[in-house]
């Protein structure tokens, strides 16, 4: 059987990187069960001339599994293992537009781009149709989307993607930014805000926009959409469809960032933000569908978001590779990640 070093990019948070050899091959032990039908192997750290690398065994790979593997969010290059020699294989791409989508915005609290590329890929992967990721189809829900990481990562890859945040101020920043970020690359698009209204009342603004990496594709109808609701997240049932969602993610707030607005101000515990919101969350998923959420530990036990997930109709899924997420931010942070389908 063939073999496989996969060789990570390295990542640009010093703090991260100490954990992310771990959380690759945590990432990729998701994908080849949930994805490529356990195709790869065991996913070891091998060091080869002193480089570190990921190494696996599989079958021989076929297109969309080398699609699957370029989506890896730490992904640099992949070669084939030949006795002491390193044959490239060539990888597809998943990247649609230029990186800077997700690095020009640079702000205290922004969520990783290798992390938030790892929530969104194992819990794509968990989904009933993981295809769907490569194609184009996945419908990308972010309910507490901050300034818009994961949003711009599902743009990306190519996807449909909704967001909703309660600050206001991040939600002029991010569709200010978007919006000249396509003029400045000369994207065609189509973008609005407008008032979302309910019972006569304003309860959300909403910015939409409609664009294409190629103008060919957008005249000929071929589009990408993407919608930002500045809203509490509690009313994301009002404002979403329920079951046209595949994958929701959100990285809850560690005690200082995004939130609700319950009674006593803004919401910035993990799990009383859960407890009110989740029910609303969940029903938007389709069936077959997927939700990955990354949270403070120290702050929200384990067992506890698993309670709440089961107690909104999801089923946690377990074992290697999702029980080997959890990884040190800083002194006070411990962030693990969670997921969960819609059977």
């Amino acid at each position: 059987m063939p073999r496989y070093a996969l060789l990570p990019a390295p990542a640009a948070n010093r703090v991260y990187a100490e954990a992310a050899a771990a959380m690759v091959r945590a990432e990729l032990t998701v994908l080849s069960r949930a994805a490529l039908a356990g195709r790869i192997g065991t996913v070891d750290t091998e060091t080869l001339a002193g480089v570190e690398y990921l190494a696996f065994e599989a079958d021989e790979l076929t297109e969309q599994d080398r699609g699957f593997l370029g989506l890896t969010s730490a992904f640099y290059a992949l070669f084939e293992v030949d006795g002491d020699r390193l044959r490239p294989v060539a990888v597809p791409s998943p990247d649609r537009y230029p990186s800077d989508l997700l690095t020009i915005l640079k702000y205290q609290g922004k969520t990783n781009e290798q992390f938030t590329r790892l929530v969104l890929n194992v819990t794509a992967a968990s989904t009933s149709r993981p295809e769907a990721v490569l194609d184009g189809s996945l419908h990308v829900l972010d309910p507490v989307c901050g300034r818009g990481t994961t949003l711009s990562q599902a743009v990306m890859y190519g996807l449909p993607v909704t967001g909703v945040d309660i600050d206001t101020k991040d939600f002029e920043l991010y569709t200010s930014f978007f919006t000249t970020w396509l003029k400045d690359h000369r994207f065609k698009h189509a973008a609005s805000t407008t008032p979302v209204r309910r019972e006569k009342s304003v309860i959300a603004k909403k910015y939409e926009v409609d664009f294409a990496a190629d103008k060919a594709d957008y005249l000929a109808g071929h589009k990408q959409h993407l919608t930002f609701y500045a809203a509490d997240t509690l009313l994301t049932s009002q404002l979403v469809k329920p079951g046209t969602v595949d994958v929701v993610i959100g990285d809850l707030p560690y005690g200082v960032q995004h939130g609700s607005r319950g009674p006593r101000g803004l919401v910035r515990n993990p799990l009383e933000l859960l407890e009110a919101a989740l029910p609303g969350w969940a029903s938007r998923l389709r069936t077959g569908g997927a939700m990955g959420l990354a949270w403070n530990t120290r702050v929200a036990p384990r067992d506890r978001v698993v309670e709440l997930l089961a107690s909104a109709g999801l089923t946690v899924l377990e074992g290697p590779g999702y029980d080997d997420l959890r990884h040190r931010v800083d002194r006070v942070i411990t962030r693990d990640v969670i997921v969960a389908r819609r059977d």
